[in-house]
Formats: structure tokens, sequence, C-alpha cells
């Protein structure tokens, strides 16, 4: 028995949900998304809630119950509130900056990394060392994350690079005499 799978998705004022076959379409103030479910899983829109439940008592049934629930879940955040990861730039010399639609690292490479950010996602660079990733579909702003980050990644001796805000980097000693 799925306990994430039981609660129902509360939808809050200003956001629609319809479903239209296997697809759920959901809109709200920040824009429009839809998840298609597998067909191991029913999905109904009552009230101001949307219910998954399992069709049959199969194991495969079972495993997409809790998760067809939570991509629902993560489409209604994403319509209201939106996703934001924020990194930050550690290291003598590396600095971001916006112009236009482009992100520009200058990460002591022999040149300058340009980034186009992607329809759907929105890039800021307030300081020169943080960056700010936003958007409403949150497999994408954690994709345009992790390529940013795969520029430079933090090493462990001193710690430069790009990194998670909080994230937590093993540092080693360095050679001893």
């Amino acid at each position: 028995m799925s306990r994430i799978g039981k609660k129902p998705v509360e939808l809050p004022t200003g956001v629609s949900a319809s479903v239209s076959g296997q697809t759920v379409e959901v809109k709200g103030p920040k824009g429009v998304r839809n998840f298609t479910a597998s067909d191991d899983v029913s999905i109904t829109v009552e009230d101001n809630s949307v219910t998954i439940t399992p069709r049959g008592k199969s194991k495969r049934a079972r495993q997409q119950w809790g998760t067809s629930r939570t991509q629902v879940a993560n489409l209604v955040t994403g319509v209201t509130t939106g996703f934001k990861k924020e990194l930050e730039i550690q290291g003598v010399g590396y600095r971001a900056q916006m112009q236009g639609n482009v992100l520009k690292l200058n990460l002591g490479l022999s040149h300058d990394v340009n980034y186009t950010a992607p329809e759907g996602v929105t890039i800021t660079a307030p300081k020169q060392t943080v960056i700010f990733v936003e958007g409403i579909d949150q497999q994408q702003v954690g994709q345009v994350a992790a390529e940013i980050r795969e520029w430079r990644k933090p090493e462990p001796y001193k710690g430069k690079g790009i990194r998670y805000k909080d994230e937590f980097i093993f540092r080693k000693e360095g050679k001893k005499k």
C-alpha cells in the first residue's frame, strides 16, 4: 500500500487540472504543464484535488501509483511557485554574468564559456559569484543547473569550482614533506 499514492494532490486557488485519457494537464499562474501516466494507474479530478489509484494489484501498478502522484504534485508546484536552484562560484577570478539570454562564465579556462538558457528556464546572476536557475519544470531546472556545474566541478583540495548552495565538499589534505 503506497503511503504517498493514497494522498490526493490538492489544487490551490488559481490552479485547474483536466484529465484526457492518461494525460493530466495543469494550468496555473506561471504556465501550463502536462504529464502522461502509465496505463497501470487511473487518474480522476474531483472538487479541488487530483486522485490517483492503481489498476490491479500487480507490482508495477503499485510502483507507478506513488510515482504518478508525485509527478502530478510536481506539476502543481511548478505552475504555482516554480522551482529554483542556486549555484555558487568559488575561486580567484571565477565569475559569471548574464548578457541577454546567454550566461558568460569566466572559469580560468583559456576561453570564456557561453551557456544559452533553454526555453522555459530563466537564469540570473545577481552577483558575479551567484547563479539562479528558475523554471516551472523541475527536471529541466535540475538539468540546466547540472550542465552549468559540469563546466568546473568543485575540486577537493581548495574547493574551487561551481557548487550548489549548501553543498558539502569533502576536503582532502595536500602533500606533506
